[in-house]
């Protein structure tokens, strides 16, 4: 494991103190319908780790609509607004859609008038077609699978209060959906999700996390999110077995435990391979990170310092 440097670490305990809500605002059902599959965050958890956070968010928001003011006043211009952009990581099957998803709802319930958007990073994968034209569908998710000028240029365009779109990407097909596209559209909050999120692109000096007003980093042993991986793999398979046109239909099809060793290969040669060379040395890069046990509870936080 990389080690964390200049963060002050914050046991669970001690952090659901910084907040005086005592309301969550949001249901259960309402939390249940944003949870990945498999995923088991709790409203517990909202109020412990969650609502902290938020209060964190406020402060980094109020500083830089502060800067952005007096910036104005400096160079005697105009202020224009800009959206407040969050970049959350982390390896694969680790909980990154849930979080953002929940830090998004949460966001909209904070700031009531404030336009809340989400993206994720997997609509700049590039199409299977040119993967498997350049040799490289095996590298899915590794830095030479995204277009990342292309991604850059739409974090830009949204940084300055532009309209941008962007492809989508779905899980069911396994591919870039044609004909389909997200458009943002000067947003108050943007949340910028995946595994590339603090990763720059090759030959350039620019990162992604350039752009970011704050930052998240989902944390846990790799062992732990290993598990996570083949379980999640396993519900894909049930929901794909009736369903022809889902990219897990044919691996439902086979015997259980081919199927469990081909996710297990899968992860060993790829998705950990990813995760160590490329993803986890990214960390530090990020403002907070939410360290996660095996029972997908938060257990830690790191703040940079």
């Amino acid at each position: 494991m990389q080690e964390l440097i200049n963060f002050t670490p914050i046991e669970r305990q001690d952090w659901k103190t910084l907040h005086q809500k005592s309301h969550v605002p949001l249901t259960e059902d309402e939390l249940n319908a944003i949870k990945s599959f498999n995923d088991s965050i709790t409203i517990q958890e909202v109020s412990e780790v969650y609502l902290p956070l938020i209060n964190l968010i406020q402060i980094y928001k109020h500083n830089q609509d502060n800067l952005n003011f007096s910036k104005s006043m400096f160079l005697q211009e105009r202020l224009n607004s800009r959206p407040f952009i969050i970049g959350i990581s982390g390896s694969v099957a680790v909980g990154k859609s849930t979080t953002s998803r929940l830090i998004q709802l949460l966001l909209e319930r904070t700031y009531k008038k404030s336009k809340v958007e989400l993206i994720t990073t997997d609509g700049f994968l590039y199409p299977n077609e040119y993967l498997i034209a350049n040799n490289i569908l095996n590298k899915k998710g590794f830095p030479e699978s995204y277009d990342m000028e292309r991604l850059l240029n739409f974090l830009d365009t949204v940084k300055n209060n532009g309209r941008a779109t962007m492809p989508v990407y779905s899980h069911d097909i396994y591919d870039i959906v044609p004909d389909q596209v997200q458009t943002i559209d000067a947003p108050d909050f943007l949340i910028v999700e995946g595994i590339n999120v603090f990763q720059n692109q090759q030959n350039n000096r620019l990162y992604m996390s350039d752009y970011f007003d704050f930052s998240i980093y989902i944390d846990a042993d790799s062992q732990i999110i290993e598990n996570w991986y083949l379980e999640r793999f396993e519900k894909h398979l049930d929901r794909a077995r009736e369903d022809t046109t889902s990219y897990y239909h044919k691996f439902s099809l086979w015997d259980k435990a081919d199927a469990q060793q081909f996710a297990k290969n899968i992860w060993k040669t790829i998705n950990l391979v990813n995760l160590e060379h490329y993803i986890e040395p990214t960390r530090n890069r990020a403002e907070l990170i939410l360290h996660k046990s095996d029972n997908h509870q938060i257990d830690k936080i790191y703040l940079k310092k």
